[in-house]
């Protein structure tokens, strides 16, 4: 998709004048991260850092679901050869939101799994619902996070990074905040204006002072370089393919607790 191809996704609201934009996504049921989401997320997120009048980003899937994470059906078809083909691409634009020059934040309801979480480390606040499940659990998928990596160590350390990328286990609303995995936790149905009002703190502020304070604050990679070689040797064997396909077969990615 090139950055004039309509989005089928994804919607961006950009403000009419110096304002917070809102970058919805949408794939029911469950919003997985396609490598085509992944593409429409970025694209947009870029196109808001590029606009003079946005002072701050929302970033939201809808009131029921962030996004259960990666579409294991679809990675299960890749080759070794298409698995390494596409994750510097698919990295870069799971850390798009780190790249956007003005603050973001990720507004949070039920699961953000994988690829979601990933992109969500990628904001500046997260702002979840009671009632969510966070977690990475790429380890029963044959292979590991990558551009997350460095923001989770930084946010909860290296031992409870470690334990919950071993693992794979989700955490809900108060272990993440407790962990720093979160910033704030309301309400579901607050979720969204409770990122909407932090995002408009900044409307009043010098942007170009807020923009250079965001990138002294962020973090320097370490991790994620070594994570996605580490990816690439996964793919390489054709296992991550083999256990998402696997994983896939009874449907795509059930989520518990939904019957989906």
């Amino acid at each position: 998709m090139s950055n004039n191809t309509p989005a089928e996704f994804t919607t961006l609201e950009l403000p009419t004048q110096r304002g917070v934009a809102v970058l919805r996504f949408s794939r029911p049921p469950a919003n997985l991260i396609t490598l085509q989401l992944a593409r429409e997320i970025a694209i947009d997120a870029k196109r808001a850092g590029k606009n003079k009048l946005v002072s701050a980003l929302v970033v939201y899937g809808d009131e029921r679901i962030f996004s259960a994470g990666d579409d294991l059906a679809e990675i299960g078809t890749w080759s070794p050869d298409q698995a390494v083909a596409l994750i510097s691409d698919h990295t870069q634009q799971l850390d798009c939101l780190s790249q956007v020059r003005v603050p973001t934040v990720a507004a949070i309801t039920g699961y953000c799994l994988g690829g979601a979480l990933e992109l969500a480390l990628g904001a500046d606040r997260r702002i979840v619902g009671d009632n969510v499940k966070l977690g990475l659990p790429q380890i029963h998928h044959g292979t590991i996070p990558t551009v997350g990596l460095d923001r989770l160590v930084r946010l909860v350390g290296i031992g409870a990074a470690r334990d919950l990328v071993f693992s794979g286990r989700y955490v809900e609303a108060e272990e993440a905040l407790r962990l720093g995995l979160v910033d704030e936790v309301v309400a579901p149905d607050d979720v969204y204006d409770a990122a909407h009002r932090w995002a408009e703190r900044f409307t009043g502020l010098a942007g170009p002072a807020v923009t250079a304070a965001k990138e002294v604050l962020s973090a320097p990679a370490h991790y994620s370089a070594q994570a996605s070689a580490a990816w690439i040797g996964l793919a390489l064997t054709g296992e991550p393919q083999r256990a998402a396909a696997a994983y896939a077969a009874d449907g795509p990615n059930p989520v518990p607790g939904t019957g989906r």
